[in-house]
């Protein structure tokens, strides 16, 4: 039997979430299958019932893809409580290249990748370059406050 990888984010507001997330994965907003204008209009041709529908949920995408379609689609359900606590589960967005490059080489790489994401909405938690640690990360948070790295 196959199986595929989705990884379901809750969030406040997905429309949000599918802009930020689609550009710091490089990844793009899912249009609906077969046809359907909207999300939402698909899943009424699927008989979802109207009150599984909240207002406005499906009128834009609120899920991501990998244009290659190697990596897990992303979807973005939206909830109504906020986030609370720490993740349990959290992205580390690998663009430095490893302990094979120069570090300063990893530094620049991972700089630029920060500089363009907090541009694009997220907060820098901290910096991990301590003298005695032979790499370099920085934790952010997304629009909503869900944790990642950048390394």
């Amino acid at each position: 039997m196959e199986m595929t990888l989705q990884l379901s984010v809750d969030c406040a507001d997905p429309r949000r979430m599918v802009a930020f997330w689609a550009e710091a994965l490089g990844y793009t907003p899912e249009p609906a299958p077969g046809g359907h204008t909207t999300w939402r209009a698909y899943w009424q041709d699927l008989g979802v019932p109207p009150e599984e529908l909240p207002d406005g949920a499906g009128e834009t995408p609120e899920s991501i893809v990998d244009p290659d379609g190697r990596n897990p689609r992303i979807w973005f359900q939206q909830v109504p409580e906020p986030k609370n606590g720490k993740n349990r589960l959290h992205l580390d967005l690998k663009v430095g290249g490893g302990r094979d490059v120069a570090i300063g080489v990893r530094i620049e790489r991972v700089t630029r990748k920060v500089t363009r994401l907090t541009a694009a909405g997220a907060t820098v938690l901290r910096i991990m370059d301590e003298p005695d640690m032979p790499y370099y990360a920085v934790v952010l948070q997304d629009p909503e406050g869900n944790e990642f790295c950048v390394v």
